[in-house]
């Protein structure tokens, strides 16, 4: 069996209930896949924000 990292899980569920306002119990119901697949549009949505800002 492999296991997640602790420390990985730690980070991304800060990262979601930091701009996402999810509880604690919220993120822990979430399968690894969703819960990665949110942390990707976050982080999409940053990039695309910093992108726009350098442009202006």
């Amino acid at each position: 069996m492999i296991v997640y990292p602790l420390d990985r899980l730690y980070q991304e569920m800060a990262y979601l209930a930091y701009h996402l306002h999810w509880s604690y119990r919220e993120l822990l119901q979430l399968e690894h896949g969703e819960r990665l697949r949110w942390v990707d549009e976050i982080s999409a949505i940053h990039t695309q924000l910093e992108i726009a800002e350098e442009e202006t």
